[in-house]
């Protein structure tokens, strides 16, 4: 391990909690993808799974910024568990309802209780920030470890998930899934001595975090980068089964995340200079950029090699993401902040992978990655025209007002 990624964990507590959000972070990577081989597995309707896919991605959306308020003003011990129990009884559901063939909207039902996850990364995110609050450059290195950590989720969560589905039944991927989140979540919320302390709500002034002109500008491009991934999640299964090997799908798509692990890793050793916006803004367009060589794709080989180059892009551009958030959101909102980011990648997955699904049913898995190209040309358009809003530190960003209170006032924060 590089030393500035060693030196993070000097700290006491970093590798039980960053080991502990990597467990409850693999279902990011598997509930998705192990629903869409699931129901395909067993109904063969790309659409319907599609719109499960999505109905995941839109109650993590709905319920998780909310999820995160309660933390920042309870804690996380207080509110993770009894959400975390509440969706996975809700994947059990889902569970049963496909095996059995019940009616489809009891599918949807139980989705939309599974959906209900917390936002387990940024829980984690919330961690490093403060036991390294002030010191920027551990920071990034801590927001790029993190973003790693992310991309091996998507390494071998999609491996897992559509080779357990597809050798041995289609049920197998989403409930190893809700084991994962079951046990990464009681795992690091365990951890006291690392969790940030609550802030009252007398502390929450200034409205919700979503106020924030910057991070609604973050959180929309996020939208369009999320339709990419989840477009290009059900899009590459469909590819992978016209060419007779669905279950190299799985191999394909921890390729495209092998990238965005690489170029985190590296990212994370930089020392940078100029302005974290304009980073970001290159970030958001080479990612548009890559989506365009898919098009051409015609053999798992050339997708493979052409969803790794456009993985290079990822890691570089979340790490930078979570940079801004810091800088436009009170830390009183931190964990709440962190947390939109990831609803708006969680309703363009939504959004993309139902596009997907039924481009896919109507013209075939070539058609398809058309919807990562529009959704790319979205996000480079939503990243330019509000960039200007990005360019400088919103007032309540840093320790913010209300942070210096809980400093004055003596209360716990570690």
């Amino acid at each position: 391990m590089p030393s500035p990624y060693r030196a993070l964990f000097a700290a006491p507590g970093t590798l039980a909690f960053s080991t502990a959000g990597l467990l409850g972070r693999m279902p990011l990577s598997m509930m998705g993808i192990g629903v869409v081989t699931m129901i395909s597995q067993l109904t063969g309707r790309y659409g319907l799974a599609g719109a499960l896919s999505a109905t995941l991605a839109m109650a993590a959306a709905v319920v998780g910024p909310q999820v995160s308020r309660l933390v920042d003003r309870h804690g996380q011990r207080r509110v993770l568990r009894p959400v975390t129990l509440f969706a996975a009884a809700s994947v059990a559901g889902l569970l049963v309802c496909a095996q059995q063939r019940f009616p489809d909207w009891t599918l949807f039902v139980f989705a939309a209780g599974a959906g209900c996850v917390p936002s387990v990364g940024s829980m984690v995110r919330a961690r490093w920030a403060e036991i390294y609050r002030g010191s920027g450059r551990q920071l990034h290195t801590a927001y790029a470890w993190e973003s790693i950590v992310d991309e091996v989720c998507f390494i071998f969560g999609p491996i897992v998930s559509i080779g357990l589905s597809t050798a041995w039944f289609p049920e197998a991927g989403p409930l190893l899934a809700g084991g994962f989140l079951v046990a990464g979540v009681f795992w690091l919320t365990a951890q006291r001595g690392t969790e940030p302390g609550p802030h009252p709500a007398e502390r929450h002034t200034g409205g919700a975090a979503l106020r924030s002109p910057g991070l609604q500008v973050l959180v929309l491009a996020f939208v369009a980068t999320g339709a990419i991934f989840g477009a290009v999640d059900v899009v590459t299964v469909a590819f992978a089964e016209e060419r007779g090997h669905k279950a190299a799908a799985s191999l394909v798509l921890a390729v495209y995340a092998l990238g965005s692990c690489l170029a985190g890793a590296v990212f994370g050793l930089l020392h940078l200079r100029g302005k974290p916006s304009t980073r970001w803004l290159v970030g958001v367009c080479a990612m548009a950029v890559s989506m365009i060589p898919l098009q051409l794709a015609g053999s798992l080989p050339f997708l493979a090699v052409a969803l790794f180059v456009a993985g290079l892009a990822i890691a570089p551009t979340m790490v930078t993401t979570m940079a801004l958030v810091e800088q436009h959101v009170p830390r009183t909102r931190l964990t709440e902040g962190m947390t939109w980011t990831s609803t708006g990648l969680a309703v363009g997955v939504a959004l993309g992978s139902s596009a997907a699904g039924w481009v896919v049913d109507a013209s075939g898995a070539g058609a398809g990655y058309a919807v990562p190209v529009a959704a790319g040309v979205l996000a480079a358009a939503v990243a330019l025209l509000g960039y200007r809003r990005l360019g400088e530190p919103a007032p309540t960003g840093g320790l913010g007002e209300d942070d210096r209170h809980l400093r004055t006032d003596g209360e716990h924060v570690a």
